[in-house]
């Protein structure tokens, strides 16, 4: 498939899906919207592909929220449709079983934000600025916003965002967990190629492992996860890599995993 609004970019193991609507600073329509559901499908199905990173084009933002001249239209089923489109989508990033890593320079607003938080690791500069500003437009974040914030950061944090709208700045994103980690701008790429090649060369079934338990027997209670997690464990037993992992070990020596 050419994508309109996307770039696709390679390295080794390592696919960077780009959002490209600079002159939209990123916003996300229907079509981007699209388009990354097919662009993630992709990168899960694709064996050569062990991480993705998602960026945005340009520097003043990462993504700037919905396209408001798009979103202004629509009328209540067709907002609904867009809504659950767009929770599709994230759902699949989520869901990848390959970490996906969000390079967040500038702005991320509204769906900017959700995507983010969709994304298993968020690396931001100092220059980022974080936000679900939908209140001031007389609506409330619609991509599943609400429900993942309210697992990173908290309830009392959620209801600061969304209730005042007011971004915040990349320190305070640090402190309620909304990033992981801040660097300067002039190393944020730097430091997410850094991430991105350890998790390539991680083994990907363990990776895949980790984000089953987290993910999905996470939203159990304690015993349901824990169940989920020996299964996981119990399966990563099983591989090829795993053996690798242990013989490297005891031998003193790097582990080359190759995904069997």
């Amino acid at each position: 498939m050419e994508f309109q609004n996307l770039l696709i970019n390679n390295r080794g193991a390592v696919r960077t899906i780009t959002i490209n609507r600079p002159s939209k600073l990123n916003a996300l329509n229907h079509e981007t919207i699209s388009e990354l559901q097919v662009a993630f499908d992709q990168a899960r199905e694709d064996g050569s592909v062990r991480v993705v990173v998602l960026a945005g084009s340009g520097e003043k933002a990462f993504v700037a929220g919905a396209d408001i001249a798009e979103l202004s239209a629509l009328s209540a089923v067709d907002a609904h449709r867009f809504s659950r489109a767009g929770q599709r989508m994230m759902r699949t990033i989520e869901l990848l079983g390959k970490p996906v890593i969000a390079r967040i320079q500038g702005f991320a607003l509204g769906g900017g934000l959700e995507i983010a938080m969709s994304c298993h690791l968020r690396i931001g500069s100092e220059k980022t600025r974080l936000g679900l500003p939908e209140i001031t437009l007389g609506l409330l974040p619609g991509f599943g916003g609400t429900q993942r914030m309210l697992r990173l950061a908290g309830r009392a944090a959620t209801l600061e965002l969304c209730l005042l709208g007011a971004p915040v700045d990349a320190q305070r994103a640090y402190q309620i967990g909304l990033l992981g980690r801040v660097v300067t701008s002039d190393s944020l790429d730097q430091e997410v190629d850094s991430v991105a090649d350890q998790l390539a060369a991680s083994a990907p079934h363990a990776l895949a492992g980790i984000l089953d338990a987290v993910l999905v027997g996470g939203e159990g209670n304690s015993a349901e996860g824990m169940d989920y997690e020996s299964k996981a464990f119990a399966v990563c037993t099983t591989t090829a890599d795993m053996r690798e992992g242990t013989s490297a070990f005891l031998e003193r020596r790097k582990p080359h995993f190759t995904g069997a």
